[in-house]
This record gives C-alpha cells, structure tokens and sequence, in this order.
C-alpha cells in the first residue's frame, strides 16, 4: 500500500519541523485588542458618515463650535489680561529697579514682589523728600515721586468729568519708562499737562489747547498725548509742581535708581523703617513658585466656584439637547446600515460603538474649530477689548493650555452624551425591521415617566431647600434634576399628544404624529427650548420680584422731583439769590430754601447729635443688633413698639434741621394745611417731628450729646412743644425752630439749599445749573427721582432674546430634521395628489410643535421656579427680626410677552423657508 504525504501550501513550514506552537495571547492582551480594534472600525465609519452627512456634521459643528470659541475667547483674553508677577512688576517699575512706598513710621512686612504688607502701626509717615528717601537707599541712588491717584475735575464741552491725575515728572528717564508717547512732549511746567487718548477725545482737546479745572481756578496746556498701559481711560499726567501734596504720604511712591541689585539686607533695612519695596527680581526666594502670598481662600470663592461650574454644567446640557437630535435623526437614516452590521456578526457593544463614535469623531471637530476660532478672535480682538473691556493693556500672547484642553474634552464630552441616547437606542432596534426600512413600534415610556416625575420633584424640594439656605449651588443643582425630570416625561407627552392630535387637521395631525414616531429627535428639542424659556422666565421672574421689593423697601429723601444742592469745600460758596436766580433760569422755578443744619458750640468738635427721644412706653426691650432666641423673635414681632420694618431700623437716624418754616415744605412735601399747623408751632419756638412717637403729651424730648463721648452723657435734655407730621415724604426728620435750637445751646449754620421742581431735572439741565454758579463755587446735586423701581426691562428683554434665539434655532433644527426624515411621506402625499402648500404648512405645524410645546412647558416651569424659590426664601425669613420685607410674586410680562411670539417667530420662519413644492420621486429598476 502506498502512503502520500500530505502536500505542503505554499510558504509554510512542515509542522513537524517547526517546533511547537506558539502560546496563544493573554486574554487581557487579545480583549484589548479586539476593542482597539473595533473603535477604530467605528471611527472608520464614522468619519465617512461624516463626508456623506455633510449639512448635519455642518449643523452639529456649528453647535458644539460655538460655545467652544466663545469660552476660548473668554479664556484666552482673560489669560492675556492676568499678568504674571513679572509682569506686573515690570509695569510698575518701568525701567527703574525698584519701588518704594512708605506705609508707616513703623516696622512692616511685605511679601516677596511688595503686593502685600502689614503694618503694626497705622500712623501715616511725616512728610517724606527725595533727600530722605535717598539717604535711606545710600550713595550711588537716586529717585523720583510718583502720585498715581489725584482725582482732578476738569470742565468738558457738556459737562465737568472727574478724571484720574497722576503727578510724575515724565522728563526724568525713570518715569518716562512707565508711558508711551503718543505725540508732543513731556510736561516741563506747572502748567503744562499730557493726556490719554481717551481724554483728548472725551474733552474735544488738541495739542496746544488748554482745559479747565471745574471750579476755573487753574487752567493746562495740553503739550503730549501719553498712554499708560494699567489705564487705558481718561487720564492726565501733571507735572510735580502742578498739584500741592495735601493727602496722606502713602499716596506717594517713589522710583529708586540704585547702582547695585536689591537684596535682602537692603529690603530688610528699608521694612524696619516702614517703607514697603517692590524689586524688579523676587526678593528672599529664589522662584516664583515659592512666593508667599498674605491673604487667604475664602468660603465665597468655593461657592462661586461650585455656582460657575452648575452654570457651564447647564450649558452643557442645554448643547447636547440641541445636538440629540441630529444624532437620532442619523440613526434612523442609518437604521439599514446598523442592521447589517448586526447581521455581519455586531453585538449591541459595537453598534453602540459605531454611533458613540459620531460623537467622538463631531466633538473633535467641534472642539478643534471652536478652540480656533475662539484663540484667533481674542488675538486679532486684543486691541479692542484692551481698550473697551479691560481698559488695560495685556501681557503677552497666551491662550491658557489647560482651560482650552478643558474646553476641548467637554465638546468631546458633549458630542458622546449627546450621541448616548440614540446609541441605546440604536443597539436594541430591531434587525428584521431596520433591513426592511420598517419602523419599530415605540415602547412603554411607563418607567422613564415615572423616573422623570421623581426627578421633577426632587429637583423642586432641592431647589426649594438651597432657597432656604440661600446657596445658588444647591438650587443650581435642584433646576437640573427638574430639567433632566422634564427630559424623561417629554417623550409620555408626545405620545398623549399625538392621541389627542386624531381630530386634527392633515399637515398638524402629521406633525404630531411625527413628532410623537421620532421621540428620540423631537424631544430633545423640546426640552432645549424649555430649558432655555424656563431659565429665562424664572430669572426674570426673581428680577421683576427683587426690584418691586427694593422700590417698597426705598427712603426717599426728599420729595420727587426735588434737588438738594451742598457745596463742596469751604472757600466759597454762593448765596441764597444766586442759588435762586439760578434755579428761575435753568429749572425754571424759584422755590429755594436753605437747608440749615445745628452746630454745638460745646463740644470739641463744633459736631453733635441732636436727637428726639422715644417715651418709655415706645421703647422696644430689644435692639437690632441683638442676639436673639426663637421665643424672643416672637415676642418682639408681636410687641406694637417693635412691629417696624427692617428698613426703617436701617435707616432709623433722624436728621435734624433749623428751620422757620420756610424749609418745611419742600423737605417733608406735605399738604398746605399740614404745612401751615407745623409752621405755626416752628414759629412759636417749638419743634416738628415726622415720625409721631416721639410725640408725647404735645412735647418732644430733645437730647444733645456730643459725638465722642455718647448719649449716655448728654450735653442737654429738653422738653419742647411739639407737633408730627404722619404723612411726611423722605426720611425721619427733626426740625427745630431758630428758639428751641438756643434753649438746647446750639448753634447753626447753612449747610446746603433745597430746591423743589414739579419733574426732576434731565442731566443737561442740572450741568447748566452747576455751570451757572461755578464761579461760586463747586457744587454737589442730588435729584430725588421718587424711588421708582429700578427699570430691568432691558435685562428682561435680553434674557427673553436668548431663550428665543435658542427657540428658534431648535425649532428649526428640528423642522428640517423632521423634514428630511419625512422625504417619503412627502412623496406619498405628491403621489396622492396633495396640493403643493402642504409641504408648507406641514413645516410650520413641526415649527410649532417643538416651539410652542416647548415654550409653554418653560414658561409653566419657570414661573413654577420663581414661585418655589421666593416662598422659600420668604418663609426663611418669616420669622426673623426686624421684620423684613418679603418678595413679592410678579410676573415678567416682558419677558412673557417676547417668549410667546417666538413661536410664531418660529412658525413663519419654517414656512418662508421652507420649499412649497413637494418631492417626486420614483423607483429605478
């Protein structure tokens, strides 16, 4: 019998001769293996998706991008704006080595760069000279003053302007390194001064002109125009000799030449005797990793932390609702695709993996582009938010690695969330279904309506609870879980509203129905739109509550309308017909009066407290300040004598006044009967108090005290006549007549004139009237505008035009998704003869659903989540003293009023844009 051998295939060893087989691999190694490789197949498909799908990958790259460049142009600009210690040293010292402050005629510490310091002894220094300093520092240095705040009023073409001065010598090379010249030249006298571009522009200046100061005591010649690179504002920079040293000496720094380096000997000598040293190089450390720093982390800093983070965490999911739906959307138009990779062998693993993979290969896209986009606008916008933001000029170039490296894993992070729900999904269709291009059947939502409601309503208790505790974080968190809640029920109420959508027309009943087939598109898009109207509507309904509580809670001073005129120093000051004639020519009224104010001759000061007292039985046993139990609280909120707001405890001091009765009107604006009974009792040497109890038995109880020592040693205690004004406007007052002021020992003096207007005067009007009695004096205004409520219309109407761009943009992402998803059925109706409007209408019917739907459901959240945190931060406060003023629940009609057209915004933005004529298509054999 003959025996073949087995013939050999080509290229491979005989078994017999090539020794024994190789171990097969660690089953680590081989897993890890197997899962390398199926991501990369993923990203494969992935990537060629994306070439095919090109207006969703565009669509889904604009809304990761976006947010991305702005964060990046936020983060880069924020880091060129820090400056680094260096840097900052560099920008203080110019081109000298180091400078000198002196703090204190005692021993101070400091820090390495001379940022931070203490003293011992708050005693300011005397007065300091460039000999002194000199001597200090030892032979071989020299210095230079600097005065880097001197407030200066200039007189503008409209109107007096208070600038910054700053008073250096900028002929001498140490000073001229901290500015960079424009034009012209550096100040050489008195009267000659460079200013910034921003104050050439503001005070319509030129080279050669010369500007005012308000009062016209001195006048400047503008000889330069200079920058400094920490204040990009209005600055002017005077010579020494310009503006008298009349502040403290710590005001002052000085500019040291020294012919060695600083050490530690030197900045040790110079801290004993109270001069703080800022070197061009770290001083006793040898990084700037080791630089000490005197101060400390507060608890504030963590919270606001924790409150930014829930901010970009809402951000973040508002992108990845808006994002959702394409990913759906791509899922259904690839349901074939999947099913055949399930029939190739795919497990649910790997189909998840195929979809989690747009995710990936879209969120670095995104991230790539927005992080480019955003660092190349915050360098080629440097310049303008140096100038309008910052009013700084930056250090170098730098975009901040780690935040941008931040950025970049949350777009990846928002891409693959967003992409989670349609990869669930996509894993457990139905591969008989998804080969056929049959829809699968939606399933039970029962378990995620019933995890959305619990999430609903913990989110509602734990927003409710950090509005208790006042903690934004808490409540932050609390309005995420309801958000999320939202998310899981909003596909229960398609289906309910697809029912009930039966009796409806053609074109809303098919957007209903498409809406409620496409849960996995539609409600994401719906949920966007909620979040964005019901954080719109809740913080505009927290404003709306905050401002009519401050405008409840205002003490007016004086009547509406009224102006009160104080002079600013004492040199000169106009009188009573010039304030008069003024007020006739520019408000067109003549009603003035002066506003005389007492003095006591007694005390030390020529100052002292003059004040009503409260009759024992007015009196309430506690104080504000008080530390108080539970049943105290009590007892004090139903006491009658403690039953006062907390306001009025805050505002509780009684301004006093000498008048005859010719003031009385205009400060307390009462009636003319009223008027004329107080003024009787002014002239018949008593005393008129707003506030009736301090009435008791027709007399008022005066007390004169002296600042210093207190009331407990009273200068004079004094019954007099008097009389209560209930109704009074403006703050508690004390008005004494000319004789009860001498009876008390006072004296009194003309401290300022009130003037009453029917309207208060505009911003022009009151420059006249100020530049009409400038050659008296300078003068302060101050305009009663009534205590109206702070307008928050603006604030209200900017947040409503963010939740409607969101709206609108949701709307029409998902219009066109659902457009495109619906081809078909657009054939179908083409087929069956619909009129071509249909397409139209069908779109602005899709519009409306995901807008309108949204848009009601945020706005019910929303109010629903100003109306929880305002009771709960009411019954907070409920039982606390004083009495605070609760918040009021209002309702942000702006707002309201802009949310509920943008459904229609939205509606007729489908229908424009969206083609009449429908698809016809037909089978090719």
């Amino acid at each position: 019998m003959t025996v073949r051998r087995p013939t050999r295939a080509p290229g491979r060893a005989d078994t017999a001769t090539a020794g024994p087989p190789a171990p097969p691999a660690p089953l680590g190694r081989r897993r890890f293996a197997e899962l390398t490789g199926s991501w990369r197949a993923a990203l494969r498909i992935a990537r060629r998706e994306s070439r095919r799908s090109r207006r969703r990958t565009i669509l889904v790259l604009a809304m990761i991008a976006m947010p991305v460049a702005a964060l990046a142009f936020l983060a880069a600009s924020y880091d060129m704006a820090e400056l680094t210690p260096q840097e900052r040293v560099d920008r203080r010292l110019g081109v000298a080595d180091a400078q000198l402050q002196w703090i204190a005629d005692a021993p101070v510490g400091q820090d390495e760069w001379g940022e931070g310091w203490y003293s011992t002894d708050g005693k300011p220094p005397s007065k300091v000279t460039a000999a002194q300093m000199t001597a200090l520092l030892g032979p071989g240095s020299r210095v230079t003053e600097m005065r880097p705040r001197v407030p200066l009023t200039l007189r503008g073409p409209h109107r007096d302007e208070v600038v910054n001065g700053r008073v250096l010598d900028l002929t001498d090379p140490l000073a001229r390194g901290l500015v960079r010249f424009r034009a012209g030249r550096a100040p050489q006298q008195p009267g000659e001064v460079a200013v910034s571009p921003v104050a050439l522009r503001r005070f319509d200046l030129r080279l050669g002109h010369a500007v005012a100061t308000a009062d016209g005591s001195r006048a400047y010649t503008v000889v330069g125009v200079v920058e400094f690179p920490d204040d990009l504002g209005p600055v002017v920079a005077l010579h020494p000799g310009a503006v008298p040293a009349t502040g403290p000496e710590t005001d002052s720094v000085w500019l040291a030449d020294l012919p060695g380096r600083v050490d530690d000997e030197l900045v040790s000598r110079l801290n004993d005797r109270g001069v703080v040293v800022t070197a061009r190089h770290l001083v006793g450390s040898p990084s700037a990793t080791e630089r000490t720093w005197l101060g400390s982390i507060r608890q504030r800093d963590a919270n606001d932390l924790s409150t930014g983070v829930l901010i970009a965490g809402l951000g973040l999911l508002e992108v990845i609702l808006l994002v959702g739906p394409a990913f759906a959307v791509g899922v259904r138009r690839r349901r074939r695709d999947l099913a055949l990779v399930a029939v190739a062998g795919g497990d649910a693993a790997q189909l998840r993996r195929v979809v989690l993979a747009d995710g990936v290969v879209l969120g670095v896209l995104g991230a790539a582009v927005g992080l480019v986009v955003g660092v190349g606008a915050a360098f080629a916008g440097r310049p303008l938010v140096e100038q309008y933001v910052f009013s700084a000029r930056f250090g170098g170039y730098r975009c901040w690695p780690t935040a941008l490296a931040l950025l970049a894993g949350v777009a990846v992070l928002a891409g693959v969330l967003a992409a989670l729900a349609p990869a669930w999904t996509a894993a457990r269709q139905d591969v008989s279904a998804g080969l056929a291009g049959r829809r699968t059947p939606a399933k039970s939502q029962g378990p995620w309506l019933a995890l959305g409601l619990t999430l609903v309503a913990g989110g509602a208790g734990l927003a409710a609870f950090g509005a208790t505790r006042t903690s934004p974080a808490v409540i932050l968190t609390g309005l995420i879980l309801g958000e999320l809640g939202l998310v899981c029920c909003a596909p229960t109420l398609l289906g309910v509203l697809a029912r009930l959508g039966r009796v409806l027309p053609l074109a809303p009943r098919i957007a209903l129905r498409d809406a409620s087939r496409n849960r996995a598109a539609a409600a994401p898009a719906i949920c966007a739109v909620m979040a964005a109207v019901a954080s719109s509507v809740a913080l505009g309904g927290y404003l709306a509550s905050d401002g009519a509580r401050d405008a409840r809670a205002y003490q007016p001073a004086l009547p509406t309308g009224h102006v009160l005129v104080n002079p600013i120093g004492s040199a000169q000051r106009p009188t009573l017909a010039q304030v008069t004639d003024a007020a006739r020519d520019q408000f067109g009224v003549d009603a003035v009066a002066p506003l005389q104010t007492p003095g006591c001759a007694a005390a030390e000061t020529g100052y002292c407290d003059v004040t009503p007292v409260l009759p024992p039985n007015e009196v309430c046993p506690w104080q504000p300040g008080d530390q108080l139990s539970d049943s105290q609280r009590q007892q004090a909120r139903a006491d009658r004598r403690c039953q006062i707001r907390e306001v009025d405890y805050l505002s509780g001091y009684v301004q006093a006044a000498v008048d005859d009765g010719t003031a009385l009107p205009l400060l307390t604006g009462v009636d003319q009967v009223t008027a004329a009974a107080a003024t009787a009792v002014l002239r018949a040497g008593g005393v008129v108090v707003t506030d009736p109890r301090y009435l008791h038995d027709g007399l008022v109880t005066i007390r004169v005290s002296e600042a210093e020592t207190g009331p407990d040693q009273p200068l004079a205690v004094r019954d007099l006549p008097g009389y209560a004004m209930p109704r009074a406007i403006g703050q508690s007052r004390l008005l004494l007549s000319p004789t009860a002021a001498r009876q008390l020992g006072l004296g009194w003096s003309t401290t300022g004139w009130v003037i009453g207007t029917t309207t208060p005067p505009d911003d022009d009007q009151q420059a006249r009237f100020a530049a009409a009695l400038r050659p008296f004096g300078t003068l302060s205004l101050g305009v009663e505008y009534g205590g109206a409520p702070r307008d928050i219309s603006p604030l209200l109407l900017l947040l409503a035009a963010a939740a409607g761009l969101i709206t609108v943009g949701a709307a029409g992402i998902a219009t066109a998704l659902a457009a495109a998803e619906g081809r078909a059925e657009l054939t179908t109706l083409a087929a069956v003869g619909a009129a071509p409007a249909v397409r139209r209408l069908l779109a602005i019917c899709q519009a409306g659903v995901i807008a309108g739907l949204g848009s009601v459901l945020g706005i019910v959240a929303g109010l629903g989540t100003a109306a929880i945190v305002l009771v709960s931060v009411n019954r907070q406060y409920a039982g606390d003293w004083p009495v605070p003023d609760p918040y009021p629940f209002l309702v942000p009609w702006p707002t309201l009023g802009v949310l509920v057209l943008v459904p229609v915004v939205a509606m007729l933005g489908a229908g424009l844009f969206t083609r009449a004529r429908l698809p016809i298509e037909r089978r090719l054999d």
